[in-house]
């Protein structure tokens, strides 16, 4: 019997479900409420800058429209990113992947980020180069992952962004995720074109994801809760294997249960208050 376990709580693009995502309000609230991480998508501006921004548009979330990759970080900065989310503007602003570990550097506790990249990509591994490349400029340690008191993770549903990253990080820092969505709701999501080819390829990626955990290749692995739900008995036998096993996007009490139950060590959420009450935290 697996002992029932208090997972770290990691905020899904901040308290994404008090304040728009990704907004400095956002991971601000999620370190009031006390979370135990942050986590971020990053994407490339068109002058190279890494922001947190999650689609590879700027349509859903902003009153812009067009590619991330063809806006510069001035041109990003000048968005609405708040309006759409039906949310009283507070100040908020876009944040670099640069100023959102600053904000996380200055919290009272140590904090982990937790950087999804993103693909498919129009730039290949551009991303993951940039990532690394700021973080070394910033004076980050490897062997623990570490910019001063923040620790950092990896992560990438593409098992070649993770090789990539492996000349430069240590694989315990590396995860890799999986899903039971399909192919094509995973791409809409993500604002890419739903096309036959790219479903194909996104599915293929998919489950060369799930051999890669099964095979031990990856030092965590991160599934959504529709994929736990879908496969508890995998999911258990990947963390009597030793794998790390951060869950997203847990928000229920039920999901939560489930994932204590199996022993999960980290839960992702869009609501870290709520999920920290639930905790006793």
């Amino acid at each position: 019997m697996v002992p029932i376990v208090t997972p770290l709580v990691i905020a899904h693009r901040g308290a994404s479900a008090r304040r728009p995502e990704h907004t400095r309000s956002a991971y601000a609230q999620a370190i009031a409420d006390g979370a135990d991480g942050l986590e971020c998508d990053v994407q490339l501006t068109a002058d190279g800058e890494l922001v947190c921004w999650h689609d590879a548009t700027v349509d859903r979330t902003s009153d812009g429209s067009g590619p991330v990759r063809e806006h510069t970080l001035a041109q990003m900065r000048g968005l609405d990113i708040t309006s759409w989310a039906g949310m009283a503007d507070q100040g908020d602003e876009l944040l670099t992947l640069s100023d959102l570990l600053a904000l996380a550097g200055r919290a009272s506790r140590p904090i982990h980020v937790a950087v999804e990249l993103k693909h498919p990509a129009p730039y290949g591994f551009a991303a993951e180069d940039a990532v690394v490349a700021l973080l070394e400029a910033a004076g980050w340690d490897p062997g623990p992952s570490t910019v001063g008191p923040v620790t950092v993770s990896f992560m990438s549903f593409h098992p070649g962004s993770l090789q990539h990253l492996a000349g430069s990080v240590p694989s315990e820092h590396l995860m890799v995720l999986v899903d039971a969505t399909d192919a094509a709701d995973l791409l809409a999501e993500q604002g890419l074109p739903v096309t036959a080819e790219a479903q194909r390829t996104l599915q293929m990626l998919l489950d060369e994801a799930v051999l890669i955990v099964d095979d031990g290749q990856s030092g965590g692995v991160g599934p959504s809760v529709a994929f736990v739900r879908a496969h508890p008995d995998k999911v258990a036998r990947w963390i009597a294997g030793g794998t790390l096993v951060r869950v997203w996007t847990v928000d229920s009490a039920e999901d939560l249960a489930l994932c204590r139950e199996l022993g999960v060590a980290e839960v992702t959420t869009n609501v870290p208050d709520q999920v920290l009450a639930l905790l006793g935290r």
